[in-house]
């Protein structure tokens, strides 16, 4: 009986999951510059990764620590790298949409075009 349960509750999480990646490519196509797209685009995958390789070690009882480990990896690393992307991008020049109010990255930290010897 509690098996059942865990396999229902995996295909509702693998179903969250699937929505999140839908959301995600909705992001990609209304986010007006690169940042905002990356955004969209790296948090909706990170959740519906989570929720997907969650609702399988639900559903595979067998594989839930090896999905955790996972879970935690992903975690650790999906932002680090987005992160890491949108540094470049902006070093590398590319513009802000015309509506961006703050630019949190001007100044000395963050200078567009500087490259350190």
């Amino acid at each position: 009986m509690i098996a059942l349960i865990l396999y229902y509750i995996g295909i509702v999480l693998c179903f969250i999951g699937a929505v999140f990646f839908i959301l995600g490519g909705i992001g990609l196509i209304r986010m007006p510059d690169v940042y905002n797209r990356m955004q969209a685009s790296t948090k909706t995958t990170t959740l519906g990764l989570m929720s997907i390789v969650l609702g399988v070690g639900l559903m595979q009882p067998g594989w839930l620590l090896k999905a955790i480990i996972i879970i935690v990896f992903i975690a650790l690393t999906a932002p680090v790298g987005a992160s890491a992307m949108a540094r470049a991008a902006y070093k590398s020049g590319v513009p802000l949409w015309e509506g961006t109010k703050i630019d949190q990255c001007e100044g000395e930290p963050c200078k567009r075009g500087v490259k350190k010897e």
